[in-house]
């Protein structure tokens, strides 16, 4: 079994806080991980019995089941939170309720500040290439504190394998491309069937594959609204509420604009990702050979893996930071920017190639401009197998360094 590097957050906030929720996608591993915290009382809302009597006598459920307990699919029953919220005002206990969600529940009507100050909350995606190789990655804590490696050589063979395989547990453990598929098809109906469903009554559920298709052609692009309503002929305004949903059962992700108080011409338009790169192939037709023959098709797609690795690591890393991208209306652009609470700044670029030119550090060199002091160094993530120091605080690496181990030397 995989080991889950999330577990520790969420041991760690069941002893201390009433209300722990972890969410994420569905199929992400969040029923097995909370399965995993074996002193508690197990209830799926995915089961008919429990969801009714939970929708229809939502205290009377949290009675019978007592605490400590864990409740699954906890975003099909949203009448169980003014209880929950009760049961912790009368005795506020760390670990009483462990809550899963496949859809984000703080953005439904009355959530969100019926358990502020009673509930953590742990994001959890599909898992990491570092979860999948079993070694915690510490490439971004290393990248904050100037101990990034100078040199080395890292694999990058099976990158694509990888890339096409993404990251859900199930998809990734198959070995052949038609059962993966196969899956994914069957994930995406289930999901908008039910899950969608289950948020909003919408209209025209039949396009919202036809979005789900185009929005990962476009991944890595800054959003455009107004272009994805022209392409698809949907009013901006019902488009607005798919993307919202889309957003809401974590099948779309995106990452803000960076910006700086003596920068003022930023773009300010996030840029939207899938949440899984092997789900991203298969909307999008793509198998690893395609993605190694054409470098047009394997940019944006390499730049959606990038950035959900980063999101992961990010999730479980002491610095803990924030993903960013920057863009100039100089067109000078950084794939991705992080930075931690400290204001401290980590700079990411991304080149599909085997080989650099001097214009490659051109955005990076304008991040370190712009943020100063707090620019802690910027990297290069390429095809290439070898790392090698471009300036002084900037470095080429492999793409597999986000996962592999390193060291300064």
């Amino acid at each position: 079994m995989v080991e889950r590097f999330s577990v520790k957050s969420v041991q760690e906030a069941l002893e201390d806080t009433p209300v722990v929720l972890v969410h994420g996608p569905r199929q992400s591993g969040k029923s097995t991980l909370s399965q995993s915290f074996k002193d508690r009382r197990y209830i799926t809302l995915d089961d008919p019995i429990p969801l009714e009597r939970a929708k229809n006598d939502p205290a009377g459920f949290l009675e019978t089941y007592g605490c400590p307990l864990t409740i699954d699919e906890i975003q099909r029953a949203p009448e169980l939170f003014l209880p929950i919220k009760a049961a912790v005002d009368r005795e506020r206990k760390p670990g009483k309720y462990l809550l899963t969600g496949s859809a984000n529940v703080l953005a439904l009507p009355k959530i969100a500040d019926s358990l502020a100050g009673r509930m953590a909350i742990v994001d959890l995606l599909p898992f990491s290439q570092a979860e999948m190789d079993g070694k915690p990655s510490s490439f971004i804590d290393q990248a904050f504190a100037g101990q990034l490696a100078k040199t080395g050589t890292f694999e990058t063979e099976d990158l694509y394998d990888r890339i096409a395989k993404g990251g859900f547990p199930e998809p990734s453990m198959r070995s052949s491309a038609a059962r993966r598929d196969a899956w994914f098809a069957n994930y995406v109906r289930t999901l908008l069937e039910r899950d969608v469903r289950d948020l909003a009554n919408i209209e025209a559920l039949a396009q919202l594959p036809r979005v789900l298709r185009l929005l990962a052609a476009r991944a890595g692009e800054t959003l455009n609204v107004v272009s994805l309503a022209r392409d698809t002929g949907i009013p901006n305004t019902s488009l607005h509420r798919y993307l919202d949903l889309l957003k809401a059962v974590f099948l779309l992700q995106y990452v803000p604009a960076w910006s700086s108080s003596r920068e003022n011409r930023l773009t300010k338009t996030p840029k939207s990702y899938m949440v899984d790169t092997g789900l991203l192939c298969y909307l999008d037709n793509l198998s690893p050979a395609a993605l190694k023959d054409d470098p047009f098709k394997l940019k944006p797609v390499l730049e959606n893996f990038v950035a959900m690795e980063l999101k992961k690591m990010s999730l479980v890393t002491e610095t803990a930071p924030d993903l960013y991208h920057l863009r100039t209306v100089r067109q000078l652009e950084v794939d991705f920017v992080l930075e931690a609470r400290g204001g401290g700044v980590v700079g990411i670029d991304l080149r599909p190639t085997v080989t650099l030119k001097p214009s490659d550090t051109d955005g990076l060199r304008f991040l370190k401009e712009l943020s100063g002091e707090n620019f802690k160094g910027g990297v290069v993530l390429y095809l290439g197998s070898a790392v090698e120091p471009l300036d002084r605080d900037i470095v080429a690496m492999p793409v597999s360094t986000l996962w592999g181990s390193s060291q300064a030397i």
